[in-house]
């Protein structure tokens, strides 16, 4: 770190993720990280990058090699350079953050560990939905039992659009499962745990886009003990669903994330009841279904933030201020390389069963 406790960060790539995202969060924490270098192979993002942040500028990353004032390099190539371009920067001596997806198959991810080891240089991966307020507070209402044992989770990531950009096409590892999907199937996985191998059914389809890779994914996971969940992202959902509706045995919880809903009865106040084999009457002794009136209690959050972020950048911003305590302090990051490779498995499991022929691309 520089003398001012401050992280001094190389940035590789100045496109929506790199610029948008790594290099406008980082400006906003500037007690914390002050950007020294920006890497992009275009002359116009290379002179954009010196008005907006006054750094040193390189069109290759190669050129950052040798410097020692480096604390972190932050990988945001396109996703199918995310890989050679991290190795390389761990063997010469480099802490990295890579961007989603870190990998198109797990036996990457498991190379990326041994370099990491290897070399003693960490390595962290950009996960940043981990953060989401609304998911952080799904996790405390299930925490606080009140809805019971969670039965089944749905995260749904819909809308409907056409794209026609590098992310529609296979050979960049692109698709909605590897672009956006790394988002929800993480925040799915801490439904499932480390500790179990999910069972994956995945289907997948092309709708509206114009490349040759997926933009429709429906993908369920389970394992024993473990509520069922269901991921959905889709390009062709003309009326999309909540962000996120999770079932339990008192109560659920539905919203977005901006906004969430819970309601749940306790058991204590709920009618006392008793399984009969008898057929069922009502009070007059007529045939009935049988049906109970609950007394449910609920609740309401709504999304605030103090820094007057959206959800998005605030999710972004709380990365990097937690990661700050990783690399200041060794305090865990929450988000570990075998977490990541778990997702990887799974989103490398869901392409074997849905393999896409390439077409021919203008």
């Amino acid at each position: 770190m520089s003398a001012d406790s401050r992280v001094r960060a190389a940035i590789i790539g100045q496109g929506r993720s790199g610029r948008l995202i790594h290099s406008d969060t980082l400006k906003r924490l500037g007690d914390k990280y002050e950007i020294i270098a920006i890497v992009d192979p275009l002359e116009n993002r290379r002179q954009k990058a010196v008005e907006l942040y006054g750094c040193d500028v390189y069109s290759d990353y190669k050129e950052l090699f040798g410097r020692t004032d480096i604390d972190l390099v932050i990988n945001a190539t396109p996703s199918h350079l995310h890989v050679p371009v991290t190795l390389d920067l761990l063997a010469n001596g480099f802490q990295v953050v890579c961007d989603k997806p870190l990998a198109r198959y797990a036996a990457e991810v498991d190379q990326l560990i041994e370099a990491s080891e290897k070399s003693g240089n960490k390595l962290f991966v950009f996960q940043q939905s981990r953060f989401l307020p609304a998911f952080e507070q799904i996790r405390k209402i299930i925490d606080s039992g009140v809805i019971g044992r969670v039965v089944q989770v749905n995260i749904t990531y819909n809308g409907f659009a056409r794209r026609w950009d590098w992310q529609t096409i296979q050979e960049y590892n692109a698709g909605n499962l590897l672009n956006t999907g790394p988002h929800p199937v993480d925040q799915a996985l801490q439904f499932i745990g480390i500790d179990a191998t999910p069972q994956v059914t995945c289907y997948m389809d092309r709708t509206n886009t114009f490349g040759d890779a997926e933009d429709y994914v429906k993908l369920l996971l389970h394992a024993p003990g473990k509520p069922v969940v269901d991921v959905e992202i889709s390009s062709c959902s003309a009326y999309p669903n909540s962000t996120y509706n999770i079932q339990g045995t008192r109560g659920g919880i539905k919203g977005n994330v901006t906004h969430l809903d819970w309601k749940y009865y306790k058991p204590e106040e709920a009618p006392e009841q008793h399984l009969t084999r008898e057929p069922y009457v009502n009070a007059e002794g007529d045939p009935a279904y049988c049906r109970e009136e609950l007394k449910w209690h609920g609740d309401s959050w709504e999304f605030a933030d103090e820094h007057k972020l959206g959800s998005f950048d605030h999710m972004c911003r709380e990365y990097y201020v937690r990661l700050y305590d990783t690399l200041a302090t060794g305090e865990p990051l929450g988000i570990t390389l075998e977490q990541v490779r778990q997702q990887i498995a799974v989103i490398e499991e869901s392409h074997r069963q849905n393999p896409a022929p390439a077409r021919v691309l203008s």
